[in-house]
């Protein structure tokens, strides 16, 4: 734990201590001797002199224990608030971005992990570049990321050890064999913060993207933060560039905040999903900015076979004040890997600019799952390929061994309240034969398309639903419904309501 500079305030008390000795030195001096009047007034002022050295000095000691003391104040906003403080360089942790701490996080963290039942730890990582692999967290614990601090995540793949595939997925996604363990990464923990006053978290994907696209790997890239089977979790005011893969990936995991994140890679990079719920339920993501190359936000809950049998949903989901920019896919996806189920999706207040599609569902036969009671409104869309996008043909498989007959359920998707300008395709919306999407309703939405293209705006097939108020005018499948207001609910989940702390910290 922090010290508390004992020796320099043992440093002033030497200092008074040595002064006032010296003072009673030259005092027993001259009154020791005989006094003439001439003596009385040399010594009178010699006192004097001592006397205003002594006060001034004193003062100087004082100001020099008070710069050795002087701390630096954090302040910011959690869950919940830490009994005890360490600072990542009390393990010797080197930030010239070239010494790798992969083993200093993991002590720091490991020796924090004690004070889970009294009061938590947080762990504070100070301006510098930290270079290291994945590192695990622990319970009634925050990683503090102040400004000016970057975790690099280290390109030595011998730091980032492997794990077994996600039960979900029955394989890696990105390979058959099994993954890597994320940059950050924890399982079955509660209570954890990751946060800081916009420090910053780099990957340092580019090395990942391309090798992956050579196909040089068998594994799983990392993703940037993943945390599983985990319960209470606050993610938040932090800048996240470049993750090898996806980056906030919480999985089998329930009470979750993501808030004020910047999560920046380039728009060509490689499945660079910004936040994916992956069987998680009470989900806040709000206020965050997200370039990508691949979509903004997807919610996920397994893949065919592997998923629906172990049947853990996402739901419950609140996404307000996300602002996305990813030319080649969604702002919010919904899917593809959704055997699971998706159920009970608010999103408000979203903005996706120069961005393939808004909020976009993926599926397919084999997938079986659900996704259901869906709720959009006041989205805002500018430069799109597609407002709406529904794709029944999404044909993505873990393994041949995918059942045709696992139908999914789409149905109860609600947008309303929509600006779009120069907008490509109005909607793309395709079912599937003989399990059409249901119960759609678009209301009050205005898009001014793309002038240069001469191609219908709406390409609808195995689709049901009502609109109302919508230019142009939909598909024949999706009618005009006079009075129609696209339902949004009026109650408030849970997570809504999880109030956070004012939390403070003092470190040198």
């Amino acid at each position: 734990m922090r010290r508390r500079y004992p020796s320099k305030i043992h440093s002033h008390n030497s200092i008074n201590s040595l002064l006032i000795s010296s003072t009673m030195k030259i005092n027993l001096k001259h009154s020791l001797r005989p006094q003439s009047s001439h003596d009385m007034e040399l010594s009178l002022k010699f006192k004097t002199n001592v006397l205003s050295a002594i006060v001034i000095l004193g003062m100087l000691s004082l100001r020099v224990a008070e710069c050795g003391l002087q701390s630096k104040e954090l302040t910011y906003q959690a869950i919940n608030c830490r009994k005890h403080t360490a600072v990542l360089t009390d393990f010797g942790a080197v930030g010239d971005g070239k010494t790798l701490n992969t083993k200093v996080f993991n002590a720091a963290i490991r020796n924090l992990s004690r004070y889970a039942l009294d009061g938590g730890a947080q762990l504070i990582v100070p301006p510098g570049r930290w270079l290291t692999g994945s590192f695990n967290l622990t319970s009634h614990f925050t990683l503090f990321i102040e400004k000016g601090a970057v975790i690099l995540g280290t390109q030595d793949e011998s730091q980032w050890p492997p794990l077994p595939v996600l039960p979900s997925y029955g394989r890696g996604r990105d390979a058959p064999g099994g993954r890597l363990s994320a940059l950050i990464f924890g399982t079955n923990l509660t209570d954890v913060v990751i946060t800081g006053n916009n420090g910053t978290i780099d990957g340092q994907g580019a090395t990942w993207w391309t090798k992956y696209r050579a196909k040089e790997y068998n594994v799983t890239r990392p993703y940037l933060i993943e945390l599983m089977y985990s319960n209470q979790i606050q993610i938040s005011d932090l800048t996240l560039l470049d993750s090898p893969s996806w980056f906030v990936h919480p999985i089998y995991s329930s009470n979750i905040i993501v808030k004020g994140l910047t999560i920046i890679a380039s728009i060509y990079s490689a499945n660079t999903d910004g936040v994916d719920p992956d069987s998680c339920s009470n989900v806040r993501i709000e206020d965050c900015y997200i370039v990508s190359g691949d979509d903004c936000i997807s919610l996920k809950s397994g893949w065919d076979q592997y998923g629906y049998k172990v049947g853990i949903p996402t739901q419950h989901l609140i996404i307000r004040r996300v602002t996305c920019i990813s030319p080649f896919s969604a702002l919010i996806a919904l899917g593809s890997e959704m055997s699971g189920g998706i159920q009970d999706v608010r999103a408000e207040d979203i903005t996706a600019i120069d961005t393939e599609s808004a909020v976009r569902v993926k599926t397919a036969l084999g997938r079986g799952g659900y996704v259901k009671d869906i709720y959009v409104r006041r989205m805002t869309l500018k430069n799109m390929k597609y407002a709406f996008w529904m794709a029944g043909n999404y044909n993505q498989h873990p393994d041949p061994n995918f059942d045709l007959k696992a139908i999914p359920e789409i149905k109860g998707i609600n947008y309303r309240d929509v600006v779009a300008t120069n907008v490509t395709f109005a909607g793309r919306l395709d079912g599937i034969t003989g399990d059409p999407f249901t119960g759609i309703c678009i209301s009050n939405v205005t898009m001014t398309m793309n002038l240069e293209e001469k191609k219908l705006p709406w390409n609808c097939t195995d689709i049901a639903g009502v609109t109302s108020k919508v230019t142009p005018k939909p598909c024949a499948s999706l009618p005009e419904k006079q009075g129609v207001n696209c339902a949004f609910p009026t109650d408030r989940l849970p997570i809504e309501d999880v109030q956070l702390k004012t939390c403070s910290s003092a470190h040198k």
